[in-house]
């Protein structure tokens, strides 16, 4: 599916760019790991196969291991960079001789809306903070569903509507400055759309502070996540526009400091056992009354 709102190839280039020190600037994205992790304690679950979508350098990694020790762990990214340093390097001893892979979960470079597993092989898909980056979720949704097993989970986190709304108000150019953040309630329309069922939406306001707008614009670039859309400026900004932008942000100072909001929104939902077969015809089942 070709980009209508989001130039996916220069995500796809700020990403391997940030890759060699994204574990620098990646606080954001390892705190809502943190508090995803959290939401699996009131889960019951007990995956074969677990798949971190848009897995970065794999900082979900060691929490997902410890919670499910027994299942086999695969990483998807879209940008090999990130892959590469993420990857465990075999001993040098065994690279000697031509031995050895690098260690721990199986990382796969691929599209997340054409994913390179079996139907039904994963009993938990895991994504954090992928969905904004992308044109269209629901086709990445539909994907997870068909990669899910029956009884299997989709849980997620992205950025809502309210995400930067203080970048956005300070400028007033015309021009897009922050990614299209979906509203929670659409994703959860879209969650159904895909097949799911039981989807459980929820969401919460993260405000960073920041001395300066540079401050925050430069720890964007360094998280690679500066805006994307095609609607964007193609050049830089003109002066007067900096300098507008600026006086536009001072005024929303409070106690010394820039706000910077974050909508996280987070959700989960099942893959439910099939209501209807391959050629459109109802399933019923029945349970065989037990006869004293």
């Amino acid at each position: 599916m070709s980009s209508q709102f989001v130039d996916s190839r220069l995500v796809a280039r700020r990403f391997a760019r940030a890759a060699g020190r994204y574990h620098e600037s990646d606080f954001f994205v390892r705190e809502i790991d943190r508090r995803m992790q959290e939401r699996l304690d009131y889960v019951t679950l007990s995956p074969g196969r677990v798949v971190d979508l848009g897995c970065s350098r794999g900082g979900s990694f060691p929490g997902l291991a410890a919670r499910y020790p027994d299942a086999e762990l695969i990483g998807v990214d879209l940008v090999p960079a990130m892959l590469k340093v993420a990857s465990t390097p075999p001993p040098v001893w065994q690279r000697w001789f031509g031995l050895g892979r690098p260690s721990g979960p199986l990382r796969l470079a691929a599209d997340a809306v054409c994913l390179p597993l079996a139907a039904g092989s994963a009993g938990l898909l895991w994504s954090n903070l992928l969905l904004h980056w992308l044109d269209d979720p629901l086709p990445v949704m539909r994907e997870a569903h068909r990669v899910i097993e029956t009884g299997g989970l989709f849980m997620f986190s992205t950025l809502g509507p309210d995400t930067l709304k203080e970048l956005r108000k300070a400028f007033g150019d015309g021009y897009v400055h922050t990614q299209r953040f979906i509203d929670m309630h659409d994703l959860g329309d879209m969650l159904l759309a895909a097949g799911f069922a039981d989807p459980v939406m929820d969401m919460e306001v993260v405000t960073l502070t920041y001395d300066d707008l540079d401050s925050l614009l430069a720890e964007l670039r360094a998280a690679g996540s500066g805006c994307a859309m095609n609607g964007r400026l193609a050049g830089l900004c003109g002066r007067r526009t900096w300098h507008e932008a600026r006086l536009a942000y001072e005024k929303m100072r409070q106690q010394g400091k820039l706000p910077a909001s974050f909508e996280v929104v987070y959700g989960h939902a099942w893959r439910a056992a099939p209501k209807a077969s391959g050629d459109g015809r109802s399933i019923i089942r029945f349970d065989r009354e037990r006869r004293r």
